[in-house]
């Protein structure tokens, strides 16, 4: 055994002196300190170049007109006389099946505009097309420098990339006089390493009409058969109030209180609690104000990164949205920003003060906000020191959305992962409400963030989650009834 010990030690002693002659030779032969940050792209993946967000383009929404009513008021114009069609004197003679885009008309009242090479003209509604005419599309995304048809280019998930591809279009022009000798001969060779083009990105997705405050299905009822309300409420004070597993909840039950009560059942509560509250949380009357800040940290779901987005009202502290999500992108943020907005009974608009980090998707949530006349700004604080003047004057709130992804993740951590989505949603739904309704908070003097009468009586916090639970029931049998 000691001879093993021996060649395993003076093997480790090789490598380590393999390891300082190549950190020496990194040091002496590669200037590391000539690779600070500058503005040539060239030292640097292009996959971190920073996201730029354009502004919206001019979206034109085709407007179709009806031929009959066009020539019943052509006849009126001319006296009662009728529109001729169209007489063909040459051999380019649209198909009969061809018919007008624009207006319906059919093949007798179209010409062939270009001799034969795919153009026509309408007789009726005077409009030029093709076969891939605008009106076969919902809207037409034209950029806002040049006036110029945005052209799609790639696909993503979720979203189209479509690209202005005027070579004369002024966005362009600009950003290539921009450009330092040595990006311009960078950019000659490897132009997908800039970004110069006007780029708009479309969402195939509705993110406006997705039901933020849908139930799930298969909620446990609250029958009690062998347990009762009030060993619900114990289970939920030690599991959410005290940071305690489901486990050690279990154990604690049996060990103090003489019950006897599986983990899974534990899991069952906390479910079907937060099917039941999660109504009551979104709905209350928060009564934001107008600073607000989001973030974004991460959990795990069988060992799978998973992603929690909050949005906070800086100044009353409550958490007025939240989304759990699979992945990292634009959809959630939206529908975590969309969830906050909702609370304002008329949306701020330009008062209000968003604050964010450096993630893109923050500034593209903003330009589809603005799609849907919401208009306010992102002011994005980047870094943990304050480099410039944006940084110190917003820090303040930066803090105040990380200090809440501390005290998420202190009540995540004793979870070790999550075992499933619906677990996940289920701690997260819990963990909103208490934070927002019964958990003290040192800056409010020890006091609640939002008061409510029918709980400011109650001294014991399992009876605070059972009248909880009862007002929320109460909520849903009113939007119920009809």
């Amino acid at each position: 055994m000691n001879y093993i010990i021996s060649l395993l030690l003076a093997h480790i002693q090789e490598l380590n002196n393999i390891i300082s002659f190549l950190f020496k030779f990194i040091v002496k032969n590669i200037p590391l300190n000539n690779l600070s940050k500058s503005d040539d792209n060239s030292l640097f993946s292009p996959k971190y170049r920073k996201l730029k967000v354009d502004n919206l383009p001019k979206i034109i929404v085709p407007k179709k007109k009806n031929y009959k009513s066009l020539l019943k008021k052509y006849s009126k114009e001319h006296d009662g006389k009728i529109l001729k069609p169209v007489k063909h004197r040459s051999n380019f003679v649209p198909s009969k099946k061809l018919v007008c885009p624009c207006c319906s008309a059919p093949n007798d009242y179209i010409y062939d505009n270009n001799g034969g090479r795919g153009q026509y003209l309408c007789k009726v509604c005077d409009t030029h097309f093709n076969t891939q005419n605008l009106f076969n599309k919902d809207r037409i995304y034209k950029c806002p420098y040049c006036n110029k048809s945005l052209v799609p280019i790639k696909e993503r998930k979720n979203f189209v990339i479509h690209k202005c591809t005027n070579p004369n279009c002024k966005y362009y022009l600009n950003a290539l006089s921009s450009l330092s000798e040595s990006n311009k001969i960078e950019y000659a060779s490897f132009p997908e390493r800039f970004k110069l083009h006007y780029l708009y990105r479309e969402f195939d997705v509705n993110l406006f009409k997705i039901d933020l405050y849908d139930m799930p299905k298969n909620a446990s009822s609250l029958n009690f058969r062998k347990f009762s309300p009030e060993i619900m409420g114990l289970c939920l004070t030690y599991n959410v109030n005290c940071g305690l597993s489901s486990r050690k909840t279990a154990t604690i039950l049996h060990e103090v209180h003489g019950i006897k009560i599986s983990h899974v059942q534990v899991t069952n509560y906390a479910y079907t609690a937060s099917v039941l509250i999660k109504p009551f949380v979104d709905n209350f009357n928060y009564e934001p104000s107008n600073f607000l800040a989001a973030d974004e940290t991460y959990t795990k779901v069988k060992g799978a990164k998973r992603y929690v987005w909050f949005v906070i009202d800086a100044i009353k502290k409550s958490i007025i949205g939240y989304y759990s999500s699979e992945f990292r992108d634009t959809i959630p943020c939206i529908l975590a920003l969309r969830m906050a907005f909702d609370k304002f009974k008329v949306f701020p608009g330009k008062a209000l003060k968003f604050i964010a980090d450096g993630f893109n998707s923050y500034k593209l949530a903003e330009q589809q906000f603005k799609l849907h006349n919401m208009d306010f700004d992102v002011t994005q604080v980047i870094g943990l020191t304050n480099d410039d003047k944006v940084s110190t004057e917003f820090r303040w709130l930066k803090q105040i959305i990380e200090r809440l992804n501390r005290t998420f993740k202190f009540s995540y951590k004793v979870t070790n992962g999550y075992g499933s989505d619906p677990g996940a949603n289920s701690h997260l739904a819990l963990f909103v409400a208490y934070y927002n309704f019964l958990r003290p908070h040192s800056a409010f003097k020890n006091d609640v963030l939002n008061h409510i009468p029918e709980l400011d009586n109650i001294e014991l916090m399992p009876a605070k989650w059972q009248m909880l639970i009862k007002l929320s029931q109460e909520l849903i049998l009113s939007k119920q009834s009809p």
